[in-house]
């Protein structure tokens, strides 16, 4: 069994702290709600949450599927809070919020997979705060194309699903996903709201080849996705799949070149990036282009 990969130095970052990551972390545990930021241990979690920023995951904290990256519990959910959307509006309230990612685990075990929460969180938040915009992370709805119209009749700014990875590793990473029905999805989600914005997202070095990656840059613009991020994959735990490579800061901007040269409104790549890095500025920045 060969070693593991030393990291590179630009991927290290500060140990999270300051007052407004404090607080953030205070209100997440009197609100009793989760963060996508915490549960998939992100390293930028420092930096979002000293400067407000967060991404809720709404449908509880156990995933149904078992993808072989992915930091989230999976297992069997319990019973979905009806209240959360009410919860999660309040705390985008109290952090002043501009704009708001929301994701969730997969429920596999709800008829329309959790949509209605979404759309009841959307829902919420604009009764508040009309001009905080609001961004939608889905799960797949297993292809179902009434849970996704649920979730976008409620009109959400920007819905992004994350094909994550190459085709040809869908079954090693995402066993409970399809490569073709994500990117269907976000075709799907383009015909029923063609003046809204569309994302999605590729980790890098599971052990794709340069040319498969490429390749799913050009089916996700293919669907007419107008924002697409690319970070680095980074191991969870030893029990999680081991990184296959560790892209260089110049091969990130190289995949940038190659995004806004096939026509993505905004490209975001960068060792650190994930799927909500920035999330606010990358929505400005798409809109902006027009």
């Amino acid at each position: 069994m060969s070693a593991p990969l030393r990291k590179p130095a630009w991927l290290k970052v500060r140990a999270p702290g300051g007052p407004n990551y404090a607080e953030v972390r205070r209100l997440m545990s009197d609100l009793a709600l989760h963060t996508v930021c915490e549960e998939a241990r992100c390293p930028n979690v420092g930096e979002c949450w000293e400067h407000r920023a967060a991404t809720f995951m709404v449908l509880g904290d156990v995933c149904t599927r078992n993808c072989t990256y992915c930091a989230v519990a999976h297992g069997t959910p319990t019973p979905y809070d009806a209240d959360e959307p009410r919860r999660l509006a309040e705390a985008v309230a109290r952090l002043g919020l501009r704009h708001v990612v929301i994701t969730s685990v997969d429920r596999d075990d709800l008829p329309n997979g959790g949509a209605e929460i979404f759309a009841q969180c959307v829902v919420e938040i604009r009764r508040r705060l009309p001009d905080t915009s609001v961004e939608v992370l889905i799960p797949d709805f297993k292809g179902s194309d009434e849970a996704l119209s649920i979730v976008v009749e409620a009109r959400p700014d920007i819905l992004n699903h994350n094909l994550e990875t190459i085709e040809r590793l869908y079954r090693i990473a995402r066993p409970g996903g399809r490569y073709d029905r994500a990117l269907r999805l976000l075709g799907r989600a383009r015909e029923l709201a063609p003046d809204s914005l569309t994302k999605s997202g590729l980790i890098c070095g599971l052990g794709e080849e340069w040319d498969e990656l490429l390749t799913a840059i050009r089916d996700l613009r293919a669907r007419e996705v107008d924002i697409i991020t690319l970070g680095q994959y980074l191991r969870p735990s030893g029990q999680h799949l081991p990184v296959a490579r560790y892209y260089t800061p110049a091969e990130f901007a190289e995949l940038k070149r190659e995004g806004l040269r096939l026509g993505f409104r905004h490209v975001e790549a960068g060792p650190l990036v994930r799927s909500s890095y920035h999330a606010w500025e990358q929505a400005q920045q798409a809109a902006a282009v027009g």
